[in-house]
């Protein structure tokens, strides 16, 4: 099995395009991959290993952000995203696609994420789409066999899921049922996106032993249901938390501090090896809904307190094998 590395690595969605519980939301002004070039450079600093996550969709195929490979300079490599959005339930052309990414990509590619979110019945996410878990389950040995037959060997290949609190929910059982001993051959890392105190609040004095709580469930509550083996790594594939009303700058740079640190903290205890922030920059800093202002920088790039507190954070925990 190859692993995410040996220590703690950071990462970051650059683009400003984003998904809410309705639909798409474009930023008010297009990406400057010039300041976002820029930015990633300040994030990562010394940091030999720094993602750039991406997200490509199967029918459609288009990257978001548009053309993502303009941001691997100074070593990063992509966190790469393959969405099945194909309704029809046939899984010849999905797997095809899979092993055409990988081969065609493999090389500036660190992580493979097979499937966005597919336990999330939401217009946006996969969860919504017949046949997904199917679709995960055979997109990961595929992924896994092409990069394998490329010498693509430090390609991890993986998928992720949000935290489930419905004791019913068939996902992770079902996952186990469809798995066999090459799915879990395959299997490198499980993502798990979460946003405490986002969608459900959280106390501030609660905070840290949410996060903690949340990383404890998905390792020995969900991940076992599926036959995962504890020895198979979790990597924190998106979080953040927005400004907007109610909800300051100051206090977002806190939570990050906050959620990272407890993060970083049980790398050892609970196999976590990587976080990924979302995103860089907003898609509006003067909207006022729940998903106009997740960025560490502003909608003209200028500078939460936040991105400081990331930047410092990814300097001084990085750690790599």
């Amino acid at each position: 099995m190859t692993f995410f590395g040996d220590g703690f690595t950071f990462g970051v969605y650059p683009g400003g395009l984003l998904g809410s519980e309705t639909g798409l939301i474009d930023p008010v002004t297009p990406d400057d991959p010039g300041r976002i070039n820029e930015a990633m450079r300040e994030l990562q600093g010394d940091a030999g290993e720094f993602t750039v996550r991406a997200y490509r969709s199967y029918p459609e195929g288009a990257p978001t952000p548009a053309d993502p490979e303009q941001y691997l300079h100074d070593g990063r490599k992509l966190d790469l995203v393959l969405q099945f959005r194909d309704r029809s339930g046939e899984l010849g052309g999905w797997l095809d696609f899979v092993r055409d990414v990988v081969r065609a990509e493999g090389a500036r590619i660190a992580a493979l994420q097979i499937c966005e979110e597919p336990n999330a019945d939401l217009p946006v996410l996969d969860g919504s789409v017949p046949g997904v878990r199917r679709a995960l389950v055979e997109g990961v040995v595929a992924a896994k066999e092409t990069a394998l037959a490329c010498g693509f060997t430090d390609l991890a290949v993986g998928f992720n899921a949000v935290p489930t609190f419905d004791p019913a929910d068939t996902f992770w059982p079902e996952i186990g049922e469809l798995a066999d001993e090459r799915f879990h051959q395959a299997l490198d890392h499980v993502g798990l996106d979460f946003f405490p105190d986002v969608f459900r609040p959280v106390p501030a004095e609660q905070l840290a032993g949410a996060v903690r709580w949340l990383i404890e469930e998905f390792r020995t509550g969900a991940l076992p249901k599926a036959g995962i083996a504890p020895g198979v790594p979790i990597r924190i594939c998106e979080h953040g938390w927005p400004t907007g009303p109610g909800r300051n700058e100051a206090r977002q740079a806190e939570v990050v501090e906050l959620v990272v640190r407890t993060v970083a903290g049980l790398a050892a205890e609970l196999g976590v090896t990587g976080y990924a922030f979302f995103d860089l920059r907003d898609a509006d800093s003067a909207g006022a809904g729940a998903f106009d202002r997740f960025g560490l920088l502003r909608d003209d790039y200028s500078r939460k307190p936040a991105f400081d507190v990331f930047r410092r954070l990814v300097g001084e925990l990085t750690r790599t094998g």
